[in-house]
């Protein structure tokens, strides 16, 4: 059986996030702060 687990975790966290960026200035900075939060290193792996 599969589950979406996984994804909801992700969209909790997103959803989290988003109620947190009111004081962002623009998209640019909510995306970096999503993407830290979700454990982005800030390399891309190319498999």
């Amino acid at each position: 059986s599969q589950s979406n687990g996984i994804t909801e975790g992700f969209h909790t966290k997103m959803e989290m996030m988003s109620r947190r960026a009111y004081g962002f200035r623009n998209f640019e900075n909510y995306r970096l702060r999503v993407l830290a939060h979700c454990g982005w290193n800030g390399v891309f792996s190319r498999v």
